[in-house]
């Protein structure tokens, strides 16, 4: 009850700041990820939300990740500083789909557990970002079941003088919760046929401090410090954390790099190549510093590796080409994932590295084509290559003594290839018509034979599947003003060589082993929305969806070798395997409100709010785990030409303890306690203002105060608290030719 009464108490407040111009109220706003061209987003029967970068950067974000959480409808979990995993619709990891310039982020080793990996995307580098809600398979194939996350980057602009056109910008930044500093420089020139762009980014965070204010289980008071005795034996210090509100180890440092070259021969031909690099530094998993064993802390050591991605990217696109297509784009891709996980446990010599390593080759064709003044179809394929390689090394760090040990993954190969086609059909003024279907089919071959561990499989497994997805919808306008949206669409994802082939402790006292007789799963999805526009003064946006997920994709008790039990790591532990073994449905309702008091003034608000539950192995249900509590954010802002003065609140609901899902409730190191020492997740709001000046002669200054309360809170499964009370600073210039 206390949430709906929350839900429309926030209504009638303008929500977002995020879109503060005219295009807010404008239902003819251009969105790219619905049908993977850009299309009127009222053409439309699903809800996407879009930022762009002059938006997202007047919030200062640090990562991708948080672009996300700034449109307000986008939950994000953090297990570390250095991390982000976005959470949409009780969705999330290998649920979601990311899309860089129309090339698939996703590789075979997502997991079903939280995904870090989008902060590989410099958020200096995005021109535009959109979230598509709900299944989107037949544009983007598997993955897509939660929505998809398709960024744009910068491009390379051409002149259209004779002279060349030089543009660009440069910022620092400064945040005082984290120390951190950032400097970003872009640069760019053009010529009438070929253009350069270039962007250089580089951070380095200190240890976060979160809040005074809030509850004492997320302080953590003592800190681990690595070392040896006199005698040259491991001797790990643990000592009192003298600042308990600094969250050590928390730190890292990251670079990107990203260099587009453009080339416009004529004819309606435009092609570019795109190289980006991204690598951070090894840094801490904080919530794995937090687990305990015999009173102690059971690691000294849990660290990721360098992250490091590299693509190279080659795009063609021709316009005016006549019969079979208006437009036609070509999108070839190369990229390089290597990622790692070190670990050693408190006084322990043993310290085990497990790394891999992805080659992803990727190729698109995509075409539109105008059949007739009402009636357009997109279509195109599909094709996309994981080749895994993965190994493990246990190394005496007394001794320096290494020697092999269990992989994570086997070496093997993931394949794709789909078709898939949509038509929009512009009925009438008032009413538009979408459809699509799309055909994939997938292969896995694993090699067990390279794991290093005794596993009672065949040394080799090559498993595929064939599947249909597709969507149908409409949007109807009834009357000036109005919006009403109404879709169906089924999703699917194809196992991966995570869900098929992982060997790892998923918790203590507990080991997943690999099933190679995994199905895909698959979500049937109905929403129903309404948009109201009151001239340029009001819009109300509601949209109320379902999901139902079968044949879904979880990890269960399993029998290994006839055994619920095996030894792992030198502990006997419980078995377990991800299986096609349950059913699960999410629902809830997003709503915002947008509106201009005055010609200066505006206010905005969003809130989500969901529920899912999933089947578990007696037949009970669980609520579902990246099913968020209710969040959502409200804004009071003035702007003109040169200021934007915005207050802001940052919120989410109160998780108890009998809703908590079951997996979650034995994570005590990252929740508080209740009375009865049960997990939850407690409310929390935060209370924030930021500024944007525009200064002379292409100089701007931003500055944000982010929790003016000095709140100690850790939203809902994150493993590390949020900042406390943080100013941000950033000044930018921008010059143009």
């Amino acid at each position: 009850m206390k949430r709906v009464l929350l839900l429309f108490l926030l209504l009638p407040f303008a929500f977002c700041g995020l879109a503060q111009d005219s295009l807010m109220y404008n239902l003819d706003e251009i969105v790219v990820s619905a049908s993977r061209w850009c299309q009127q987003s009222q053409a439309q029967p699903v809800k996407v939300t879009r930022l762009s970068f002059d938006e997202a950067n007047t919030f200062n974000p640090q990562t991708t990740a948080d672009v996300l959480g700034l449109t307000g409808e986008v939950f994000i979990q953090k297990s570390q500083y250095g991390g982000g995993s976005p959470m949409i619709r009780g969705f999330a990891t290998n649920r979601l789909l990311y899309c860089i310039d129309g090339v698939r982020m996703n590789t075979a080793i997502f997991r079903s557990g939280n995904i870090q990996n989008v902060i590989s995307l410099d958020p200096f580098s995005i021109a535009g970002s959109e979230v598509l809600f709900g299944p989107g398979a037949v544009g983007y194939g598997s993955d897509a079941i939660g929505g998809a996350m398709v960024f744009s980057t910068l491009e390379p602009r051409l002149a259209v003088e004779k002279s060349p056109l030089v543009y660009g910008a440069a910022t620092v930044r400064m945040a005082t919760a984290s120390n951190e500093l950032t400097a970003h420089i872009h640069a760019g020139v053009g010529w009438k046929r070929w253009a350069l762009l270039t962007s250089l980014s580089y951070s380095s965070y200190g240890d976060l401090q979160q809040g005074t204010h809030g509850p004492g289980e997320y302080v953590m008071p003592y800190v681990v410090v690595p070392g040896f005795a006199a005698d040259g034996t491991v001797e790990d210090r643990v000592i009192a954390n003298l600042d308990e509100c600094r969250q050590t180890p928390s730190g890292y440092s990251q670079l990107n790099f990203m260099q587009k070259v453009r080339y416009a021969p004529g004819g309606g031909w435009n092609f570019e190549y795109a190289f980006h690099l991204s690598e951070t530094s090894e840094y801490a998993r904080y919530d794995r510093h937090q687990r305990m064993r015999g009173g102690l802390p059971r690691y000294a050591e849990w660290n990721y590796g360098p992250q490091f991605w590299m693509m190279n990217h080659l795009r063609a696109e021709h316009s005016g080409g006549g019969v079979i297509y208006d437009s036609m784009r070509v999108n070839l891709a190369l990229q390089r994932f290597e990622e790692s996980r070190i670990s050693r446990d408190l006084n322990k010599p043993r310290r085990e590295t497990q790394s891999e390593a992805v080659d992803a080759l990727s190729a698109n064709i995509d075409f539109i084509k105008s059949v007739s003044d009402g009636l357009s179809i997109s279509y195109g394929a599909e094709y996309v290559q994981n080749n895994v390689r993965s190994k493990g090394v246990a190394t005496d760090i007394v001794t320096n003594v290494a020697e092999s040990m269990a992989a994570r993954y086997p070496s093997a190969g993931w394949y794709s290839a789909g078709l898939f086609a949509q038509a929009e059909w512009h009925v009438t003024n008032r009413l538009n018509l979408a459809a699509g279907v799309r055909y994939n089919h997938y292969l896995i071959d694993n090699d067990f034979s390279t794991v290093g561990y005794d596993i009672p499989f065949e040394p080799r497994q090559i498993s595929s599947a064939g599947s249909v997805s597709g969507n149908v919808g409409l949007n109807w306008r009834p009357a000036s003003g109005w919006l009403l949206r109404v879709n169906y669409a089924r999703g699917f994802r194809a196992p991966n060589v995570d869900d098929m082939g992982k060997l790892f402790d998923s918790a203590d006292g507990c080991v997943t082993v690999p099933n190679p007789a995994l199905k895909p799963e698959y979500a049937d999805n109905v929403e129903l929305g309404f948009a109201k526009h009151i001239g340029s003064f009001l819009k109300f946006d509601v949209t109320a969806y379902y999901t139902h997920l079968t044949d879904a994709i979880v990890r269960r008790d399993f029998l290994f070798n006839g055994s619920t039990t095996m030894e792992y790591q030198g502990s006997e532990c419980r078995v377990q395997a991800l299986q096609n073994a349950a059913t699960a449905n999410v629902w809830g309702v997003q709503a915002s409100v947008d509106a201009n008091f005055a010609k200066w003034f505006y206010a905005d608000a969003r809130v989500s709010w969901q529920r899912g539950f999933e089947e578990m192995d007696n037949g009970d249900v669980s609520p579902s785990r990246h099913a968020a509590p209710l969040f959502g954010r409200v804004a009071l802002g003035f702007r003109n030409e040169r200021l934007n003065i915005e207050a802001f609140a940052a919120f989410q609901a109160q998780c108890a303890a009998a809703d908590m899902p079951v997996e979650e409730r034995e994570k005590t190191e990252i929740y508080a306690l209740d009375a009865d020492g049960n997990a939850y997740s407690p409310a929390w709001f935060t209370l924030n203002l930021r500024a944007s000046l525009q200064l002379a002669r292409g100089f701007s200054l931003n500055a944000t105060l982010e929790n003016i309360a000095d709140k100690r809170y850790r939203p809902y499964s994150c493993g590390i608290s949020a900042p406390g009370r943080n100013v941000t600073m950033s000044l930018t210039y921008n010059f143009k030719g």
